[in-house]
């Protein structure tokens, strides 16, 4: 998945710290990445602050190993740089993980900063804490914190099959049912609701499998399968999705690539490793 990034580690403590010359620097604006893809190497390049001029706001975001990332405050382009969608960059194949790991957890902080900008509760200017990564209203305190969506994604079991779903709009490769969690819900709760919505199929037997940040969203992903419980006639619902249908391990087709925990999931009933990892987890 795309947080695999080992030997590596994410360092996500809070720092207020000032930019080097090296230090890897982004640049988002209205859900576009300023980078430079190489299709042929599997190669995606950052800008870096020395290629800034010296009077760029800059906010500290995390590293990862010996690199330092930084946001950019303000829209730039750059030689040899250009802008590209956001879901775009989602499709790139890029060799290694650690730089889309770092992408989509910068996008994330991105847009959490970008539309907190002023105080929800009374409208002043927000201003960045000096202790920890927090948006503070200076007129009436208010203290807003990076969100993060709770969601789920489920693998339904029926027998030999799974059930595979493809968006409405949107991601258009091969998916599983997905939601996100409401008010007063556990994840188990938001399983059992969201496959009756989506595919109108009643589950039992819900067991937890791995979790993934995913910033394209500003989620939390927790996977879970799930087993059919009674009747297995699919009742797709056409405003979420345009397919749905019971596959057996040789008809799923999985994405091009590996980031998702929805593509690890399906990866593990298409190669029938499903009891085989939870009889190692017990």
């Amino acid at each position: 998945m795309i947080q695999d990034i080992d030997p590596a580690r994410l360092d996500n403590s809070y720092h207020t710290a000032v930019p080097s010359s090296g230090d890897t620097v982004f640049v988002f604006s209205k859900n576009t990445l300023l980078c430079r893809y190489d299709a042929v190497q599997g190669t995606l390049e950052l800008p870096v602050f020395g290629a800034f001029p010296a009077n760029v706001p800059m906010q500290y975001l995390f590293a990862i190993e010996d690199v330092r990332y930084f946001l950019a405050e303000g829209e730039y382009v750059l030689p040899g740089f250009e802008l590209h969608p956001i879901q775009k960059v989602r499709r790139f194949h890029v060799a290694e993980n650690r730089t889309m790991f770092a992408v989509f957890t910068a996008f994330h902080l991105w847009k959490w900063y970008s539309t907190n900008r002023f105080c929800g509760a009374c409208g002043h200017p927000t201003e960045h804490s000096k202790t920890e990564r927090a948006l503070v209203c200076p007129d009436c305190g208010n203290t807003v914190y990076p969100r993060i969506n709770p969601a789920v994604i489920i693998g339904v079991v029926n027998g030999g099959r799974l059930l595979i779903t493809r968006y409405r709009r949107g991601y258009v490769h091969n998916a599983l049912v997905a939601g996100f969690t409401e008010i007063g819900e556990t994840a188990e709760q938001t399983v059992s609701r969201e496959v009756m919505e989506e595919a109108g199929i009643r589950v039992k037997h819900i067991r937890y499998y791995k979790s993934q940040p995913w910033g394209m969203a500003s989620d939390l992903l927790m996977g879970f399968f799930c087993e059919v419980d009674g009747d297995d006639t699919i009742r797709m619902d056409e405003s979420e999705l345009k397919y749905a249908a019971w596959l057996r391990p040789d008809e799923i087709e999985l994405q091009p690539n590996q980031y998702s925990l929805t593509n690890e999931m399906m990866r593990l009933f298409k190669e029938n490793r499903l009891e085989e990892y939870y009889q190692k987890e017990k």
